[in-house]
């Protein structure tokens, strides 16, 4: 090989090799974020007025209940159940920040901050462990899904009323139409009891 096209050959190499490592270099894998936002397996959908007032009438919400509201949107019914009801404390879960933001802002217009609380997060990790209480409005399948935590984590008594959809084979205890909505309540049982339950 002469000379000439030796140096050639070393020059284009070099080249591309430079070429190669600037372009290994510039390509970089994106950071995940810090804070993934899931997104909501139930679309938000109010819960009418009447149905509210329906639900929490249904559980027979009272002064000293603890109630939590799975999927609590604006936080209507977590306002109601203290301001309307007597509950000594309710407690939203919602997976949506604008939801938690606009919940936060209308307990605040309702004066009753200082008695609710509204947690940003999955409702199957949430603890509910002292709720007294416990109202949805979700889609069968969620329902279905969550019905072995509702059975593990709430003590037995506690009241459980669903706006529009039931748990399967879990029996209701009532069932009622409010405002041509149906309602559904159960009362967790004591361990071990309640097969109808499982």
């Amino acid at each position: 090989m002469k000379r000439s096209t030796l140096i050639l050959s070393l020059v284009v190499g070099a080249t591309a090799s430079a070429q190669d490592v600037t372009v290994r270099q510039s390509v970089q894998v994106p950071e995940p974020s810090a804070v993934a936002i899931q997104a909501p397996e139930v679309p938000y959908v109010p819960t009418p007025e009447e149905a509210v007032t329906g639900m929490l009438k249904l559980a027979e919400v009272k002064p000293g209940d603890v109630v939590y509201d799975l999927g609590s949107g604006d936080g209507r019914i977590v306002i109601s159940a203290v301001r309307e009801h007597g509950a000594s404390r309710a407690v939203g879960v919602d997976i949506n920040p604008e939801r938690i933001t606009e919940a936060n802002e209308n307990a605040r217009r309702a004066k009753v901050e200082d008695q609710v609380e509204f947690r940003q997060g999955d409702l199957f990790d949430a603890d509910i462990s002292d709720a007294t209480v416990v109202t949805l409005y979700l889609l069968p399948s969620v329902n279905e899904r969550l019905k072995p935590k509702l059975l593990s984590e709430l003590k037995p008594g506690t009241r459980i009323v669903s706006h529009g959809f039931d748990m399967g084979d879990w029996k209701p205890d009532k069932e009622i139409q409010e405002g041509g909505r149906t309602l559904y309540l159960w009362v967790v049982p004591e361990r071990g009891g309640a097969s109808s339950a499982r």
